[in-house]
């Protein structure tokens, strides 16, 4: 990867100040809080999810121009924004670029949205929900239990996993719109799940445990993490899709990013410390083994370079190759295949563009 372009940690000053503008940060403003993000793999599109605690909730499709950006280019189309029932709490496009156009979301149920993305303009039709997924087909109960997350398998794009408060793990088929499998995934909520091949995938939970499942053995797991202090729920995962070897978790009200490596279960690679508040989101780099980025409370996005081998991180850790500082809480992060040069986070009610 590229060395990231040295941007200054100020770069996002507060309105009124005299800092000039920074050239590899856009900002787009929205009237609602944002949390879910995801970016298209095929357009230079973001899709931002509000978050209010209410039943009417909104998706927005933002553009962008990534060979020639500029503050002007980076702006919401109404016509292809959207009423979302619940705030979504995950978003994420069909990862194959060439296959149908869809766009998945989570909250009570996962629904599939079909949205092309070839007319950006203000006549474009907005996306029409093509499916609604839920836990209730799989259990038979009037009760459907919120989603936490989901993760769409890039190897085997008709299968994606939910994560659920109700400690299962669902793998569906969308192309057929049933369970593909069910499982009793943790002794607490599940909170975050990823697809590391085409048929394993991880999940965190508030039970503090980091777990991997093959679908060709459903009655096993390999847990591969315990939170080191009792009843500490773990919130967030990703898995280096460029080298499967390794993994990033996050603890609740925790500073630190844990790296892991699944080949030598319970004891991290590698902690990451430099977040003054807790870390709220992490990412691999699409493109490169041993760079991520974290964000925070503390309103930073730091990018982290790995040595070769993590355990070589030295007891004092590492210091971040690169710092950004929003200026405010930072509670989402992207950074996928379809851009790798570019990276998306959201700020109270405002979603930044930030090139790497």
């Amino acid at each position: 990867m590229d060395q990231p372009k040295p941007t200054p940690s100020a770069a996002a000053s507060p309105a009124g100040a005299d800092a000039a503008p920074n050239p590899y940060a856009f900002t787009c403003e929205l009237p609602q809080s944002i949390y879910a993000l995801a970016f298209s793999p095929s357009a230079p599109v973001l899709a931002a999810g509000s978050f209010l605690e209410d039943l009417h909730n909104r998706v927005s499709l933002l553009c962008f121009d990534s060979v020639h950006p500029t503050a002007a280019s980076f702006r919401a189309v109404p016509s292809l924004s959207f009423d979302h029932p619940y705030p979504p709490t995950k978003l994420q496009f069909n990862p194959r670029a060439a296959s149908t156009p869809l766009l998945a979301s989570s909250s009570d149920a996962l629904r599939l949205w079909h949205a092309p993305l070839d007319d950006l303009s203000a006549s474009a039709p907005a996306p029409e929900l093509r499916s609604v997924l839920d836990n209730r087909k799989a259990s038979a109960s009037e009760f459907c239990a919120p989603l936490t997350s989901f993760d769409w398998n890039e190897i085997e794009p008709r299968r994606i996993g939910t994560a659920s408060i109700d400690t299962t793990c669902t793998v569906w088929d969308i192309e057929r719109g049933v369970v593909e499998t069910q499982l009793i995934a943790h002794d607490k909520a599940v909170h975050d799940i990823a697809w590391g091949e085409a048929g394993v995938f991880a999940s965190v939970s508030a039970d503090g445990s980091v777990r991997v499942f093959d679908l060709r053995d459903k009655e096993h797991s390999t847990i591969v993490y315990e939170s080191p202090r009792p009843d500490t729920p773990l919130l967030r995962l990703a898995w280096n899709r460029y080298d499967l070897r390794y993994m990033a978790a996050l603890l609740m009200d925790s500073n630190a990013v844990v790296v892991l490596d699944i080949r030598a279960p319970g004891v991290p690679v590698a902690e990451l410390h430099r977040h003054g508040g807790c870390v709220n989101a992490v990412a691999w780099a699409p493109q490169a083994a041993r760079h991520l980025c974290s964000a925070g409370d503390d309103g930073q996005a730091l990018i982290w370079e790995l040595p070769e081998a993590p355990a070589a991180v030295p007891p004092e850790g590492i210091d971040p190759v690169l710092v950004y500082d929003a200026g405010a809480e930072i509670n989402q992060l992207q950074w996928v295949a379809g851009h790798p040069d570019w990276m998306g986070i959201s700020i109270e009610n405002k979603v930044q563009l930030l090139r790497v």
